[in-house]
């Protein structure tokens, strides 16, 4: 109880310190928006699985018009309408609010998003990947679905407590090869910080609900739907050190473990919206980097 008092404590002392040093409102990008390719759109949308969050296929529910419930400790989130709708989707969002929406987490009208939509990830991406993905989901059949309001407990409620979070937990920027490794090593690892955005279900999160750089890919012992995520370094007891670079491939590609039992939870919509049509060389980029990750114990 103590501890959680100094937390809350600590919370609300950081909504006031950043209230100084955060702005809700970011200046428009001077970049030169390039035309956008929907077809290579369409792959960045499966290296995302934009599909597995935006589209309520348990309801029946169009594609990627939201309201998939996303439940967490703070409460439950439902995914948005992600398609060209003009007044309940993003058909009236400019390229550059998109771009903004997906590496600064802001809204067009300034408001910050909560970190369940992982602008935390995607901030890596390549700004051609996102103006790509723009151009495709405005290709997408439109949908007039009202987004339905998260349900989350106070005090993560405050979108106020969203600009002191970004100060103290998010760091802007697009991923940087690492000039010492392959190309293939870097495009693995463009791939998982980026846009498939792993980190976000096999990190640990701290009590405000940020992952840290320590447990990276580590999995958790209680996920936010109360069960264990796996472990996905090297480590050889809680990861998958055991696990050839052929095994990681294949379980990417159809969901089959080495061991003969499949991947389940939310990991099968990953493999079926996602992992499973990328293309051969991306699944070796991918194994390549998380075969050379450190040995992380899970949490």
């Amino acid at each position: 109880m103590i501890d959680r008092i100094r937390r809350s404590a600590f919370l609300f002392a950081a909504i006031l310190a950043g209230a100084a040093l955060s702005s809700p409102t970011t200046a428009q990008s001077t970049a030169e928006t390039t035309a956008g390719d929907a077809k290579r759109g369409a792959y960045v949308a499966r290296l995302g699985g934009c599909k597995s969050c935006h589209t309520d296929t348990k309801n029946r529910g169009p594609d990627l018009a939201g309201g998939v419930a996303l439940k967490s400790p703070f409460g439950t989130f439902y995914a948005p309408n992600i398609t060209p709708d003009k007044e309940t989707g993003i058909g009236g969002w400019s390229t550059e609010d998109f771009i903004r929406a997906m590496t600064e987490g802001l809204a067009p009208d300034g408001s910050h998003y909560f970190p369940s939509f992982p602008y935390t990830s995607y901030t890596s991406m390549t700004r051609q990947d996102l103006v790509d993905l723009k151009a495709y989901l405005d290709t997408v059949p439109s949908a007039k679905q009202k987004n339905r309001d998260h349900d989350m407990q106070f005090p993560y409620n405050l979108r106020v407590m969203l600009g002191p979070w970004k100060w103290l937990f998010f760091t802007r920027g697009t991923f940087e090869p690492d000039p010492k490794k392959s190309a293939s090593w870097n495009r693995g690892a463009y791939i998982v910080t980026g846009p498939a955005h792993c980190g976000e279900c096999h990190t640990a999160r701290n009590f405000f609900g940020a992952t840290g750089a320590d447990f990276a890919l580590a999995g958790t012992r209680k996920g936010a739907d109360g069960k264990p995520v796996p472990n996905i370094t090297p480590h050889p007891k809680d990861g998958i050190g055991d696990w050839s670079a052929s095994d990681i491939e294949f379980a990417l590609k159809s969901g089959m473990m080495p061991d003969g039992d499949f991947l389940g939870g939310s990991m099968t919509e990953v493999i079926e919206n996602s992992s499973s049509h990328w293309t051969d060389s991306d699944l070796k980029a991918v194994t390549e980097y998380l075969q050379s990750l450190p040995r992380r114990k899970t949490p």
